[in-house]
């Protein structure tokens, strides 16, 4: 995964604070949507697509104060943030698609 090799440069004194949440944040996307999709109901599942959201904006922040700390090139943030900007258009359509479902 792209962010785990960016955070192995963090300093260790981010070990266990920045550079494990951001992992957790990378982790709990698909995780939530995995989750979620397993449930029995469209409100279980939307719950679940949501707080995949969540992680998704959390992990926007972190990769921008980890830009602004310099713990990531302009390029290494760019290309970060650009993939990510795919996965919250592609989960926010999915979250219409399925509020809109039967």
């Amino acid at each position: 995964m792209l962010i785990y090799g960016y955070t192995k440069q963090y300093p260790k004194e981010e070990l266990y604070a920045m550079t494990n949440q951001i992992r957790r944040c990378v982790t709990s996307i698909p995780a939530n949507i995995a989750e979620g999709s397993g449930r029995r109901n469209k409100a279980e599942f939307m719950q679940f697509l949501h707080i995949a959201l969540g992680s998704a904006c959390e992990l926007e922040t972190f990769l921008i104060i980890s830009q602004r700390l310099q713990y990531l090139r302009e390029e290494e943030y760019q290309t970060a943030n650009d993939l990510l900007n795919e996965i919250i258009k592609m989960l926010s359509s999915l979250i219409k698609s399925v509020k809109h479902s039967t």
